[in-house]
């Protein structure tokens, strides 16, 4: 059996790095050609804020209210969760004489998640005024 050297470890990156700078070289490049020969007709119409076909009432730097940033985490964090359950749900026959702790982790994980789903939900995280 042929012993690895650091060479041969740091060689096979090669490729990696090649492709990384030739995708850094790209994207520079077109974002030169775009400065260089885009044409620039500045107008008060394009430089004002757009926002899906609707005029644009107010400023741009209004305030939203905190409940729309704790709505928007507790999804995020109740929607990544859920994604651990596929991972498990497909290894879950395989894992031999596991099963049955398999079973009591995800159980244990999944009785986590609904505590703090009830704890955010009794104190009123989810009411939008």
């Amino acid at each position: 059996m042929e012993m690895l050297t650091a060479n041969s470890l740091l060689s096979s990156y090669i490729p990696v790095l090649v492709m990384g700078l030739v995708a850094v070289g790209v994207s520079a490049a077109l974002v030169f050609l775009s400065y260089l020969l885009g044409p620039r007709r500045p107008s008060p119409q394009k430089d004002a804020p757009y926002e899906c076909g609707v005029t644009p009432i107010g400023s741009a730097r209004e305030r939203f209210p905190i409940k729309f940033y704790l709505v928007a985490m507790l999804f995020i964090i109740f929607d990544i969760e859920t994604v651990f359950l596929y991972p498990w749900a497909v290894t879950y026959r395989s894992s031999g004489g596991m099963m049955l702790f398999n079973l009591v982790e995800m159980m244990v994980f999944v009785v986590i998640l609904f505590v703090g789903y009830f704890y955010v939900w009794k104190r009123g995280a989810f009411e939008w005024e």
